[in-house]
């Protein structure tokens, strides 16, 4: 335990204490080469642990946000004589109608940077 105290009492302060951190926002501009990279170890680990704590903590997003949720798990049989010539099926678990496709990935790919689209049964041309 003796090192861990060590670390946080002593290190870690002289370590931050002698990082060249200017008073002002024109001070940045006055850094020199050997300064900016002595804050590059720093901004690293500051960085890393940023993106590790926001992975940790980030909410987390469902795949479906909200059909049968009270099943363990959902699944839709259709047979493929019922399906007519072609059936679309939804592959993005917004549709008002699923497991049939009504549009609503198009609003969902434009929200979120996505380009699912739906799936599409058709029976061959004899």
């Amino acid at each position: 335990m003796e090192p861990v105290s060590k670390l946080i009492k002593e290190s870690l302060p002289n370590y931050l204490s002698n990082l060249p951190i200017p008073n002002s926002i024109g001070g940045w501009f006055r850094l020199s080469f050997k300064d900016w990279a002595s804050l590059v170890p720093f901004f690293a680990a500051v960085g890393g642990i940023s993106y590790a704590t926001y992975r940790l903590y980030r909410p987390k997003s469902p795949v479906n946000p909200e059909f049968k949720k009270t099943e363990a798990k959902v699944v839709d049989c259709v047979n493929i004589e019922d399906l007519g010539e072609k059936a679309v099926f939804c592959r993005c678990w917004r549709s008002k109608k699923f497991p049939y496709c009504d549009g609503s990935h198009g609003k969902y790919n434009k929200d979120h940077g996505d380009n699912v689209g739906p799936l599409v049964v058709s029976k061959p041309a004899s």
